[in-house]
């Protein structure tokens, strides 16, 4: 799911290196386009990078929520190989989102209170209500459709609070740039090295987990890594080489293969070293992928409009799921050999061109309330604009 997901207004003072770590300002004189800031202040890799986010977090609910759920009677094992393929990006997608998410907010934590508190702590609390009460509504007209849903008040009330549902992006959002906020003066390793304690503990299992709050729990060390080490990934996405990439997406391979093969999803440790083995991966990526002036052009800027795609997917796919479930596990051997394949591509492309689809007309209708906390007119970016807020 949570963020944050994004709009196409940036803050240009945002992207530039905080005061304190100009040391790691440098840049080689091979530094790539593609990692600079653009004239509007965004950072063009890293809005790729949240377009490939957004795609696989959309394309995993597809899969498990809808893809294997239907009744495939085939002799091909094709639904099996894309859940494997799924479960491959698990510890890429979230953890490098949050990462990004710490890049952006960097300059915004050195600010006041006064001047945050709004936009990167209510403002995201504000959406996360929001839109936790409107996915509790829709939800209920599709009862069948396998996800975390509250269906009392009591419910309701633990996912505001204790246990957040498919939306935890929003509500990690929240408690991390607080807590990123109180702790800036604070000596880094006293910050990272418990985040990364807490993560490891969590997803060994060895903390209660219901619901969404693992990935609470799991992802805090990548947003503050990506806040206080942004310098020193933006150098990495800089200088990143096709050989760079061929090395990371090994290792990432390798330690993949390695942890599928010894079953060491649930070791101590792991899971975390993993994530960042595939987070320097998915930046490198994201990197390259900008040398590609279309391909990077429409990743940006699907990385830009992340927010109602994070908010608005998962009740569009629930209503689809409802629609298409009994239709395709009706078809007989010939039409679900015909579909089954690129079933979840299509519906995958679908959703999301829906999602934007439900948010432009809610724009048009002057629903603007519904994607960023109400307030007076102000020169700068409203929270749903910014780059951090979705995911």
């Amino acid at each position: 799911m949570t963020r944050t997901l994004t709009s196409t207004v940036a803050r240009p003072a945002e992207h530039q290196p905080d005061a304190p770590r100009d040391r790691f300002r440098h840049r080689r004189p091979m530094a790539l386009a593609a990692a600079a800031p653009a004239a509007s202040g965004r950072v063009r890799w890293a809005d790729a990078a949240k377009g490939v986010c957004i795609i696989l977090v959309v394309a995993w609910h597809v899969i498990v929520k809808d893809y294997l759920q239907i009744d495939w009677h085939l002799d091909v094992p094709v639904p099996g190989l894309w859940g494997a393929l799924g479960e491959q990006f698990l510890p890429l997608r979230m953890p490098l989102f949050f990462t990004i998410s710490g890049v952006f907010a960097a300059n915004a934590v050195t600010r006041p209170w006064r001047r945050v508190a709004r936009s990167r702590v209510a403002g995201l609390l504000y959406l996360y209500a929001l839109w936790l009460l409107i996915h509790t509504v829709v939800l209920a007209a599709a009862p069948d459709f396998p996800t975390d849903r509250a269906t009392s008040a009591r419910g309701l009330l633990e996912q505001l609070t204790i246990t957040p549902s498919n939306l935890w992006y929003l509500y990690a959002l929240a408690l991390y740039f607080t807590l990123a906020k109180v702790t800036r003066r604070v000596p880094l390793a006293l910050v990272l090295v418990p985040a990364a304690v807490l993560s490891a503990v969590a997803a060994a299992g060895l903390l209660d987990t219901p619901g969404n709050r693992a990935g609470l729990y799991q992802n805090l060390v990548f947003f503050l890594a990506g806040l206080h080490l942004r310098p020193l990934i933006e150098e990495w996405a800089a200088t990143a080489t096709r050989r760079r990439l061929v090395l990371t997406c090994g290792a990432y391979t390798v330690v993949l293969v390695a942890m599928a093969a010894a079953g060491a999803q649930r070791w101590f440790g792991v899971w975390p070293v993993v994530s960042v083995v595939a987070v320097a991966f998915g930046v490198t990526a994201a990197a390259r992928l900008c040398r590609w002036p279309v391909l990077g052009d429409w990743l940006a800027t699907l990385g830009r409009i992340t927010l109602p795609i994070y908010v608005i997917h998962m009740p569009v796919l629930a209503l689809l799921h409802r629609l298409l479930h009994s239709p395709v596990s009706g078809l007989g051997r010939i039409g679900q050999g015909l579909v089954v394949l690129g079933y979840p591509i299509v519906l995958t492309g679908l959703v999301i061109g829906l999602s934007l689809a439900i948010h432009r007309w809610l724009l048009a209708v002057r629903a603007g309330w519904l994607f960023a906390l109400p307030g007076p007119r102000r020169p700068a970016a409203p929270v749903a604009a910014h780059p951090q807020t979705a995911g």
